[in-house]
C-alpha cells in the first residue's frame, strides 16, 4: 500500500551567519524582518554563529543564543541582543543575562550555560563551517549554495536574497 498524501516541498534556506556584537548584523535585522514578511514559512532562516575575534564577548553571545533557541526564545533573544550592541560591549556576559530575563527566560540556566559551556560544540562547529564554506566576516548570507557578503556593504544584498530564494520557489513549484 503506498501513502498518497501529497509531499510538500521544502522550503529554502537562507544561513544567515551573524554575531551578536556586529552593528553590521544588527542593520541586517531589517533585511530579514522583510524577507519573513514577504515569505512567512516558505523560507526557513536559520540562525549560524561566526563570532569574531576583535569581539571579545561575541562567542559567549553566541552560546547565549543558543540556550534562547533551546527556550523557545531564539530569534526574539538574537533581536533583543542585536539591538543593543553597546551595551554587549559596555557590560558582557551579564548583560547577556540581563536581556533573558528581560525576556522571561530563566536567566540562572543562562548564567550557568555561560559557565559551563554546554552550547560551545554548536559554536565552533558553525564556525569551522562557515570558514570551510568561505564565511570571513558578519553578516553574511547563504542560500542556494550562494553566499552573499555583507560584512563590507549589504547594499543590494536582500534583493540579491530575494531573486535567488524566487528563482528556488518557483523551480519547486511554490511560487
Amino acid at each position: 500500500m503506498s501513502d498518497s498524501s501529497p509531499v510538500r516541498p521544502t522550503a529554502p534556506v537562507l544561513d544567515f551567519w551573524c554575531e551578536l556584537q556586529c552593528p553590521d548584523c544588527r542593520t541586517a535585522l531589517d533585511d530579514l524582518r522583510a524577507l519573513r514578511a514577504r515569505y512567512g514559512d516558505r523560507l526557513e532562516l536559520r540562525l549560524r554563529h561566526f563570532p569574531l575575534e576583535k569581539h571579545k564577548h561575541s562567542f559567549a553571545a553566541a552560546q547565549a543564543a543558543e540556550e534562547a533557541l533551546e527556550q523557545g526564545q531564539g530569534w526574539p533573544y538574537v533581536e533583543a541582543v542585536l539591538g543593543r550592541v553597546e551595551e554587549l560591549d559596555r557590560k558582557g556576559e551579564p548583560f547577556l543575562v540581563e536581556v533573558a530575563r528581560e525576556l522571561g527566560l530563566d536567566a540562572e540556566e543562562f548564567d550557568t550555560a555561560l559557565i559551563d559551556g554546554r552550547h560551545i560544540l554548536i559554536v565552533d562547529a558553525d564556525q569551522a563551517e562557515g570558514k570551510a564554506i568561505g564565511v570571513s566576516g558578519t553578516p553574511t548570507y547563504v542560500v542556494g549554495d550562494e553566499r552573499l557578503d555583507g560584512g563590507k556593504s549589504q547594499e543590494g544584498l536582500r534583493e540579491r536574497v530575494e531573486e535567488i530564494v524566487d528563482r528556488l520557489l518557483a523551480e519547486a513549484g511554490q511560487d
